[in-house]
């Protein structure tokens, strides 16, 4: 009997070879340092103040669309644009809160209406930290790599449904009910309706015309000048004009504005660990980890294919997560890659991955600012509701959609399903629901091999029959598998052979494995399968073309001896015959000499199964 090494020392010697040969680069920026010339500080600079315009506003409006303190929002983005270049592979990447992961985070806690915001608070930090310690694991076993195989149906689906979610939940600050449906547990895009228009009564005009003025100004503006910090000039005006109603005209006194910031102190604190909350926090952090991941590896390859980069979406999922584990420590809201401020650090001439290092500290700045004068207590609930839609509303890309509703059925069946669960069930729910859905029709076109005919040329040469020649009843069937025999393709695997092998007067079946890809555990227990029920009645199965991958992982899992059970090993017998790439039909030739040796002849009548289902 051949021996096997042990399996615990085969699975911790690959464990350790995947570590080795798939190591992050821990610390990227070093390699940065010698790119601080006065040039680039002066460009990185430039590029900073810009992004710094729109990164100030827009946390304090990721925050207030997560209905958390809004300062929240801006100690995000101030740590993990001073944490994320550490350890990104690309030069203009800003990490902070954004729209979606924002809105997923409101979605958790209106689901749970027993979390009241003390409490909401508390957890904040044990979130973050969890969505940090998930993508720091999901980085390392390259998880991010396994991104590509989920359709970007998923994420329009999934941001369009987010998009108008986000603009109806900040209708109720614009119609100034926000403070009645507090008491109300809304929480799907239906029930928030349904909140609303029972609150009719309460409705108020003074928000709708300062919000709906401050949304019609900010459309103008990004239309017709794109290039200045839109967002920071809209806010800034209805600060001031809320400013001078509330004290000059008596029926703008009651607009509704955001509580001054306290002083805050950057002193880190690690998050209170609490099994339960633990369990009751890990699906929607994995879920945030998820998507943090996958925005990430958008925004990487959207400014890659600009820049020339070449992103390594691992390394950049590591820095998200390190990036996440930092911000923790100071209780704010999770961070992702911010496609808007990024692609504006490039436009804006970044050079080095220090601008997000010069905009985070301008965002202290401008936060120490926030604290210090009387700014925040005259920004009016309204206008910044009026922008967040303003926001969502670029969301909200028409072209992609038009492009996943036509291009693939299965494209159009998953942006349909995605964004429907996005508006009847709570956003973690729902994208897990369009990934399942994207993965399992993948898995339908990826487990479905091709067993085709072959047939012996004159010359010797194998060669696919004519689908127009007669079918004999051979003794010998050879069947070339092609495609991938993963746990998903295993049973039809199976199911096609035995069709094959329900033939009477077959006796030996050639399975010829060299396009054969990706064998697992539950192919290999079909082929075991397969094997004895052959056996059991007096035929025999062959393997040819045999690659060192699929002979490997026959004989670790011990298939091998069972495939090898009828041979005389000491006299050289084998039912397994490895592939050669100098010479690719020679392992199917003695495959058929084996074939007329089992069988007590050399005339042996030979003819090539053939799959009608596959044209």
């Amino acid at each position: 009997m051949a021996k096997h090494s042990h399996p615990f020392r085969n699975l911790w010697r690959d464990v350790s070879t995947f570590f080795r040969e798939n190591a992050l680069d821990p610390f990227p920026i070093r390699r940065s340092v010698s790119e601080l010339t006065p040039r680039n500080i002066r460009a990185d600079s430039k590029a900073a103040l810009n992004v710094a315009l729109l990164t100030l506003p827009q946390g304090m409006a990721y925050a207030a669309i997560a209905e958390l303190p809004i300062y929240y929002g801006i100690i995000c983005s101030i740590i993990a644009g001073i944490i994320a270049p550490l350890f990104a592979s690309s030069r203009f990447t800003i990490l902070g809160p954004t729209n979606a992961t924002a809105f997923m985070v409101f979605s958790f806690f209106v689901s749970h209406p027993e979390v009241d915001m003390q409490s909401k608070m508390l957890m904040m930090p044990l979130l973050v930290f969890m969505v940090g310690a998930l993508s720091v694991a999901g980085a390392y076993f390259k998880v991010a790599d396994l991104l590509q195989y989920v359709s970007r149906s998923v994420l329009v689906g999934y941001i369009t449904g987010a998009a108008i979610l986000i603009m109806t939940n900040q209708t109720k600050h614009l119609l100034g009910i926000a403070e009645p449906m507090s008491e109300v547990s809304a929480k799907t895009f239906f029930s928030i309706v349904q909140a609303i228009g029972s609150f009719w009564q309460y409705y108020q005009w003074q928000p709708l015309l300062l919000g709906g003025g401050t949304l019609a100004l900010y459309l103008y503006m990004q239309k017709r000048i794109a290039s200045l910090p839109n967002f920071a000039i809209c806010l800034t005006l209805s600060t001031l004009i809320t400013y001078v109603l509330k004290a000059h005209v008596p029926v703008f006194s009651k607009i509704a504005t955001f509580s001054a910031f306290s002083a805050f102190s950057f002193s880190p604190t690690l998050p209170s660990f609490d099994f339960d909350t633990i369990s009751l926090l890990f699906g929607v952090a994995f879920a945030i980890s998820f998507l943090a991941s996958l925005e990430n590896t958008v925004m990487g390859k959207s400014l890659g294919s600009r820049s020339g980069e070449r992103p390594d979406v691992n390394q950049d999922m590591f820095a998200v997560g390190m990036a996440n584990l930092g911000a923790s420590l100071f209780s704010p809201m999770p961070a992702s890659g911010s496609l808007t401020r990024s692609a504006l650090n490039y436009d804006s001439g970044a050079k080095t991955r220090f601008a997000s290092i010069y905009c985070s500290f301008l965002c202290l700045l401008g936060f120490w600012a926030l604290i210090e004068l009387p700014i925040v207590e005259h920004i009016p609930k309204a206008a910044l509701s009026g922008l967040v839609i303003g926001i969502a509303l670029s969301l909200i890309k028409w072209h992609n959609i038009r492009i996943c509703l036509r291009a693939t059925h299965d494209d159009a069946l998953v942006v349909i399903s995605t964004f429907s669960a996005t508006l009847i069930t709570r956003l973690d729910y729902a994208i897990f629901a369009g990934v399942a859905l994207s993965i399992t029709l993948f898995l339908r076109k990826a487990s479905k091999p091709h067993l085709i005919e072959y047939e012996v040329s004159d010359e010797g040469n194998l060669r696919e029959l004519d689908k127009k020649k007669e079918r004999q009843n051979p003794a010998i069937s050879i069947v070339h598998v092609e495609g991938d025999l993963f746990f998903g393709a295993a049973e039809l695997f199976r199911t096609q052979v035995q069709i094959t092998a329900s033939d009477p007067h077959l006796k030996v079946i050639i399975l010829r494995l060299k396009n054969a890809r990706h064998l697992d555990a539950t192919s290999v227990m079909a082929l075991e399968s397969l094997v004895k029920h052959m056996r059991e009645q007096g035929r025999f199965v062959l393997i040819s073309g045999a690659t060192r991958e699929v002979y490997k992982v026959l004989k670790l899992s011990g298939a091998l001896e069972t495939i090898q059970a009828d041979c005389d090993r000491s006299q050289g017998e084998t039912n397994v015959f490895i592939y050669s790439p100098s010479n690719p039909n020679l392992s199917t030739r003695d495959a058929l000499l084996r074939a007329q040796e089992v069988l007590g002849t050399t005339t042996a009548e030979i003819k090539i199964f053939f799959d009608p289902s596959h044209k």
